[in-house]
């Protein structure tokens, strides 16, 4: 390997830690957000004896190890999810990394979102990094807003209102750093074309879509809008495209039928990711086939 390879695989290794360390706050936010109660106070607790976790015992995913998955005070089982949602944040933050020093740290990939063109390289360097804790941001929702919708059918105000704010903060502050207001106006222009596709199919099936998902499309809209047109159209496409996928699949093994409730946050967050990170060049693949590129 060569240094540069190995600096990034170590960066990435590093950001994937610090996920992990996300994903166990992000388990406070799964269990608390939907039960209405604060994220902050009281400190974590077993939830079969009420006795509060020690410091000790509350290290992601190595606590868990070591306690064979039970309780130190009561010896009552822990839930896999709890280890399995820190390392799914982690593995998802390393990822994030790993795709923004290929394609971004390195200026060199298709998006141009993600090549500021400033020449001063401390410009490039602030705005790479705006960009990079966006993208950190919604890959944490993202484990978070999936769990929840799982659970509970719902995607909660507390979490998917405040990312209009985050998304506006970092995407603003990148642009007016590098100047790169194109790519400001696509987020906006996505934000705002997905969030009303999304009312519309609300409006016109209530039934089948819920207004938290009209409130998520913006965010993903805007995130996939900032990256190109071709990430915007591949991303929207993927969640209508997978979740389908996976609806015929429940009814043809008989776990569902035509007027079952099914998700679909989910999977319009997996096809954000589709876009996110396959979304330029299946655009100019698609296009290239029909002689358009």
């Amino acid at each position: 390997m060569n240094a540069q390879f190995e600096t990034w695989v170590v960066a990435a290794a590093a950001v994937g830690i610090f996920g992990i360390l996300i994903g166990s706050f992000a388990n406070v936010v799964i269990y608390r957000v939907p039960a209405g109660v604060s994220i902050a106070t009281p400190p974590s607790a077993c939830p079969h004896c009420g006795n509060r976790i020690k410091p000790y015992d509350n290290i992601p995913v190595i606590s868990w190890l070591l306690l064979g998955g039970k309780c130190r005070t009561c010896a009552e089982p822990i839930s896999k999810r709890y280890p399995l949602v820190e390392l799914t944040t982690g593995v998802a933050f390393a990822a994030v990394a790993a795709w923004w020093l290929v394609q971004g740290g390195a200026w060199t990939g298709p998006a141009e979102s993600l090549r500021p063109q400033a020449s001063d390289p401390l410009t490039a360097a602030i705005v790479g990094i705006l960009v990079l804790i966006a993208f950190l941001y919604l890959a944490a929702i993202s484990v978070i807003l999936a769990i929840i919708d799982l659970d509970t059918h719902t995607l909660p105000n507390r979490i998917v209102l405040p990312s209009y704010l985050v998304v506006i903060v970092f995407f603003v502050a990148a642009a007016a750093v590098g100047g790169d207001w194109p790519a400001l106006l696509r987020a906006g222009s996505g934000l705002v074309g997905l969030w009303l596709i999304y009312a519309i199919l609300a409006f016109a099936y209530p039934g089948g879509m819920g207004f938290g998902d009209v409130k998520l499309a913006g965010v993903l809209g805007a995130y996939l809008g900032w990256l190109g047109w071709g990430s915007l159209l591949v991303g929207a496409f993927a969640a209508f495209l997978l979740g389908g996928l996976f609806a015929l699949a429940l009814v043809a093994s008989r776990r569902a039928n035509r007027k079952s409730g099914i998700p679909f946050g989910p999977w319009m967050l997996l096809g954000a990711w589709v876009g996110i990170f396959l979304g330029e060049p299946i655009w100019r693949g698609y296009l290239a086939t029909f002689g358009l590129a």
